[in-house]
């Protein structure tokens, strides 16, 4: 296969993993606001949302594990990478579970804009630099980004509940 196939391929992967966040994460402080003197799971979510970032750096994880299998050895990871740079920038999204970097919300945004800004970048060029308008590709990039948006959503969902349950979990066992 021709390696600018196989480039694009894997941009479109990370960028449906990752692309979403931005939104989610505006989104998210629409809903909760600035009422950040009342408890409650809402007022909760900016705290949460970089746990959820964390999550998708798992699941991108594990789709890289998946499609590496079953040579792991690092020739076979060195011959399936096409863009390493953009594999192992959305691979640091793992570190959001640290604890030291976890709460510091705004590296997750930051992180997550340099696959929003590909997204754009790649509308952009389409619409005014190539010599041919391809609507197709641009359906597929909203389709990609609505995707990873829906994604990033559905893992600030995951780990809210989870959180709620751990809460509601440890409220009870202390009160015994």
């Amino acid at each position: 296969m021709d390696d600018n196939f196989l480039a694009y391929l894997e941009r479109l992967e990370i960028l449906t993993f990752f692309s979403g966040y931005p939104l989610v994460y505006i989104l998210m402080l629409v809903i909760t606001g600035n009422q950040s003197t009342k408890s409650g799971i809402r007022n909760k979510l900016p705290s949460l949302s970089p746990f959820a970032y964390a999550l998708v750096g798992i699941l991108y994880l594990g789709l890289q594990l998946r499609n590496l299998y079953p040579d792991y050895s690092v020739e076979s990871i060195r011959r399936s990478i096409q863009q390493p740079y953009l594999k192992v920038w959305g691979l640091l999204a793992i570190l959001f579970w640290i604890p030291a970097i976890g709460p510091k919300r705004i590296w997750s945004l930051l992180h997550s804009l340099v696959f929003f800004f590909l997204l754009v970048k790649e509308l952009f060029y389409q619409q005014f630099q190539a010599t041919s308008f391809d609507n197709n590709i641009v359906k597929n990039n909203m389709k990609i980004y609505t995707a990873s948006f829906i994604l990033n959503l559905v893992a600030l969902a995951v780990i809210t509940v989870l959180y709620s349950l751990l809460n509601y979990y440890n409220k009870k066992h202390s009160r015994t």
